[in-house]
């Protein structure tokens, strides 16, 4: 049997007041915290040899308005997220992979309509990172990079 292995990254803006966070490959999740305070390296290895489309789901929960300072004017002062970086595939970097193909699913933590962005490493609102993928993964990093 065939592995490839994925990891990557996690950590927050601000230990003092962590929020929680899930991974999934496909259905299956692999991580999950409560509450992330330190950055940590997270990995995870799944069969690469059946031709087949996969989704990593990266998934921000218990933010909470305190998580979020705002002045008299309602901007935002400081606020607390979550960071992913250094994401690879059997150790190729594919921060741009990701930049270029994950979708950001939220909706501003129930104060705003369900919105899809690009993901760029940070996530600060209740939601789902999505990044779909085709395995064998060798294949779809040649034909993505």
């Amino acid at each position: 049997m065939s592995t490839s292995t994925f990891s990557c990254e996690v950590g927050t803006t601000n230990p003092a007041l962590s929020l929680g966070m899930e991974i999934w490959f496909d259905n299956q999740c692999f991580f999950n915290q409560e509450h992330v305070q330190e950055s940590q390296t997270i990995k995870y290895e799944f069969n690469d040899d059946v031709e087949g489309s996969h989704e990593l789901r990266f998934v921000l929960k218990n933010k909470l308005s305190e998580h979020t300072a705002v002045d008299s004017d309602g901007k935002i002062i400081s606020d607390t997220t979550l960071t992913i970086s250094n994401i690879s595939f059997d150790e190729v970097d594919c921060q741009y992979l990701t930049t270029k193909l994950a979708e950001y699913h939220h909706n501003f933590n129930g104060t705003g309509a369900e919105t899809q962005q690009k993901f760029y490493g940070s996530m600060g609102c209740n939601g789902t990172v999505s990044l779909k993928f085709t395995t064998p993964v060798y294949i779809w990093l040649l034909e993505n990079l």
